[in-house]
């Protein structure tokens, strides 16, 4: 496992740090790893970052999806450490060596690209089935939906079964089995038999193609819920709509994903003008969290500078939330 990871040293933990007198930040209690074994950690989280955007790229999107892990590390040991919200409970194992296949994917084709994507997946999985058969909830932040399909495949080997996943996303990622990319991971996973029962929270009606709308409507295993029933029929409140997709997974081990092109007004590959709310979010993750059979927590599409020159600077800090939701919600179980 440990090839696939570069790690993190705590040199450099240490100099990312704004201390003050008499406070205790996060980052001076967060466990790092040199060795990625992980038999003496204590605690329950382990993060990992894939800061890549090639299966973005290979489904046609626009780069920078590989910025964002750094903004959340810098973001996350500045927080205040306290009883709740411990250091102790996490460990930053590093982020998966994404160097060579980024700079192979410069300038590349289509095809190319898929292709780095099924080589990034197969280091991804390995990694991700060694933190789940620790015992650990793997937190993995960063590059595209495509990183979906290799920890459904980690957790699967870890368990020796098919899990379930929730998605809060504006889109399916159930496109046809054309070559890997962002778009088409739980395609794979569910036709490799990793990924049993999959909840879509908060679909947009109209950026998803119909012959996928068709199978997912017609298939028991998948419950697409729509934005718009929810924000514009008002057909369920998102109280009710959340409850319905969480209540259709947590019977099995489940995964939670966050896309975060579902929030309105945030910078992703594929941002938009119409979502939920990062509050909506928060929400979501901690509700998610609560239920025993979690584990995994994934959110993708994250930006924060684009290939456009666009930039983001607050994502770092709203992924961080987003992890202290869902971690919160994890403890309070």
């Amino acid at each position: 496992m440990h090839s696939f990871i570069k790690f993190y040293k705590k040199e450099y933990i240490t100099s990312i740090i704004d201390y003050r007198e008499g406070e205790e930040k996060f980052g001076q209690t967060l466990q790092v790893s040199s060795d990625g074994d992980l038999s003496d950690f204590q605690g329950k989280f382990v993060i990992l970052g894939i800061a890549e955007d090639i299966g973005i790229r290979a489904n046609h999107g626009i780069a920078g999806a590989a910025s964002a892990f750094s903004s959340f590390v810098r973001s996350l040991v500045n927080i205040h450490n306290s009883k709740v919200f411990n250091g102790n409970q996490f460990l930053l194992l590093g982020k998966i060596r994404t160097g060579g296949l980024m700079e192979e994917s410069q300038n590349a084709e289509i095809e190319t690209l898929r292709e780095l994507t099924e080589k990034l997946d197969n280091m991804v999985f390995p990694v991700i089935q060694q933190i789940v058969e620790a015992g650990k909830i793997p937190i993995i932040i960063g590059g595209g939906h495509n990183n979906a399909f290799p920890i459904l495949k980690g957790c699967y080997l870890a368990f020796n079964k098919s899990v379930n996943t929730i998605n809060l996303d504006a889109h399916a990622d159930f496109r046809p089995a054309e070559g890997r990319h962002s778009g088409n991971g739980f395609r794979y996973a569910y036709n490799a038999g990793y990924l049993k029962k999959y909840a879509l929270l908060g679909l947009h009606q109209a950026y998803n193609n119909e012959s996928i709308l068709d199978e997912l409507i017609k298939n028991s295993d998948f419950l697409p819920i729509f934005f718009e029933d929810i924000f514009l029929r008002r057909k369920l409140s998102w109280e009710q709509a959340k409850r319905q997709a969480i209540d259709f997974v947590k019977t099995n081990k489940f995964g939670v994903e966050l896309d975060v092109d579902s929030l309105e007004n945030l910078l992703s590959s594929a941002w938009s003008s119409v979502g939920i709310t990062s509050d909506e979010s928060l929400n979501y993750l901690y509700n998610c969290g609560k239920e025993q059979q979690v584990c995994y927590l994934h959110i993708s599409e994250a930006v924060y500078k684009r290939s456009d020159g666009m930039e983001n600077v607050l994502i770092g800090k709203l992924i961080n939330y987003m992890v202290q939701a869902f971690c919160l919600g994890v403890q309070e179980q």
